[in-house]
């Protein structure tokens, strides 16, 4: 089971997500390629979705209408989508 309150050092190496709820006016795309950034810079071994979990618990809590907010929000609910058809030969019909 994944662990919710994740130490932020591990969480966060670069400091990316905090830094995106410091930006004044920041957009949804912004805060998408940050994401993007976030997510890459993780370490081997670090499940995002538990990083996540605790960036989310822990900035979002202050500033629930902020943009990453949601980003990270639609990146939990993405991780929780089961996988879906498989493409290619291994999707089709075997007769």
């Amino acid at each position: 089971m994944a662990r919710a309150n994740m130490d932020l050092a591990l969480a966060d190496p670069k400091g990316l997500i905090r830094e995106s709820y410091r930006i004044e006016g920041i957009t949804a795309a912004e805060c998408r390629s940050i994401f993007l950034d976030w997510v890459l810079g993780l370490a081997l071994g670090v499940e995002p979705a538990a990083a996540m979990r605790s960036v989310l618990a822990v900035y979002a809590a202050r500033q629930e209408a902020h943009p990453m907010s949601g980003i990270l929000r639609e990146g939990l609910a993405a991780v929780a989508l089961p996988k879906g058809r498989r493409g290619g030969w291994a999707g089709r019909a075997r007769r």
